[in-house]
């Protein structure tokens, strides 16, 4: 993907016609780190990498920070104060390539003034389990941080490229990430908006304080479209959901597997959006005599009400166990393409025709006793259909794959 990003372009221009500076960030930061100094003739003046994993892609001279996911910690705070520093060291005739990945957001969250790294954590952590989007947390996220929302981009006077891997719906590069390196058309109206909306008064006093502050006036809001620090920037989604989907489609089609794509996104609730996923994955095929493989990826949410140990591509299959067992030879997987799905440590789960049977004769109790717990993987793990893959230096959301035949 940035072999593909630095192909000739007015981006590839920028970044070779001057010195340049490169911050990684996300789950894929160290493998975009040393995809990019592959390019021999692209170069880098410096190199900071901000991940998960990954330290042995990179050469010792590549400045390494090791942090936080799914929730930052102290390591986070002193990531994003870290990039912050690496920006503002930018000058005018160079250039900071910012090199964009899933998970950026917990990875560097250094909170404004007023509001503690504990208070934003709980706010993520209450709005996750509420039900929050990906869109609504970052609107939140933004605004509570010194370097979301085009603020990294804005602490640098020399231009600015972002270069993303997707892992949200729609490829919105003010989502990714919570777009540190774009401006930000949300407003403090937005963020008080979505806090109400994931958990309300139930949240922090200094974070509602502070959203009603920027709502008053009383603080700035981040860099918007127009801005003259966001002259200088530039930015491109070099990977999405949509490759994922075409690699799989190709991979059908070499296995002989007739292959259906869904290209709507697939969201909402987790254990709803299976059964229904299902039934218009079931009307695209058709009568189509031969093997069959649908295709489909996007993004759930899992509202949290137990205390178990799963994830929205666990739940997702997990509520596909049921309708899956009236039809024959037909299996479902749904994956995390990071390989990592929520709190379970594996990627997600198959389930097949027999997954009911199987279950039952394995002395485990209905699928909607562990939905309730949101316990999924403890459901899974026995039958040994949970997918582990381990991390995948890569992230572009969620792949889901039915086959038939």
């Amino acid at each position: 993907m940035i072999d593909k990003a630095l192909e000739p372009s007015e981006i590839e221009d920028i970044i070779t016609s001057r010195r340049a500076h490169v911050i990684a960030v996300g789950k894929a930061a160290a493998a975009m780190a040393a995809a990019y100094l592959r390019r021999t003739h692209v170069g880098a003046a410096s190199i900071l990498v901000i991940g998960t994993h990954g330290r042995e892609f990179l050469p010792p001279n590549v400045e390494w920070i090791e942090s936080s996911h799914p929730f930052p910690d102290v390591r986070s705070e002193a990531a994003a104060n870290r990039a912050l520093a690496a920006a503002e060291r930018v000058h005018s005739g160079e250039v900071l390539v910012i090199l964009l990945s899933g998970g950026a957001s917990a990875l560097m969250a250094a909170p404004i003034d007023g509001i503690t790294l504990a208070d934003k954590i709980a706010t993520t952590r209450l709005m996750m389990n509420a039900g929050a989007d990906i869109h609504a947390l970052n609107t939140v996220r933004r605004h509570l941080s010194k370097i979301k929302g085009g603020r990294l981009a804005a602490a640098c006077v020399g231009a600015t490229i972002t270069l993303a891997l997707s892992d949200v719906v729609g490829d919105d590069l003010n989502a990714i990430g919570s777009g540190p390196g774009v401006p930000d058309s949300t407003t403090w109206a937005d963020a008080a908006a979505a806090l109400q909306r994931h958990g309300g008064d139930a949240h922090a006093r200094s974070v509602r304080d502070a959203l009603a502050r920027g709502v008053a006036g009383e603080l700035p809001d981040t860099p918007k479209p127009g801005d003259p620090a966001m002259r200088r920037v530039h930015a491109r989604v070099i990977g999405s959901r949509n490759d994922a989907m075409e690699g799989a489609r190709a991979a059908a089609s070499e296995r002989g597997y007739e292959p259906f794509v869904m290209t709507e996104p697939v969201t909402g609730e987790a254990r709803a959006a299976g059964p229904e996923w299902l039934d218009r994955a079931r009307r695209l095929i058709g009568s189509s005599g031969r093997k069959a493989c649908v295709i489909s990826s996007g993004e759930t949410t899992v509202t949290v009400t137990g205390k178990g140990t799963g994830g929205r591509n666990l739940e997702f299959a997990l509520a596909l166990a049921q309708p899956l067992s009236t039809f024959p030879a037909m299996a479902v997987a749904s994956i995390g393409t990071d390989g990592i799905d929520g709190t379970s440590g594996v990627a997600g789960a198959v389930v097949d025709s027999t997954t009911l049977a199987r279950a039952a004769r394995a002395g485990l109790a209905p699928p909607g006793n562990f939905l309730a717990a949101n316990d999924s993987l403890a459901f899974f793990a026995p039958l040994d259909d949970a997918v582990r893959l381990g991390r995948t230096d890569t992230n572009v959301g969620d792949l889901q794959v039915l086959l038939i035949g």
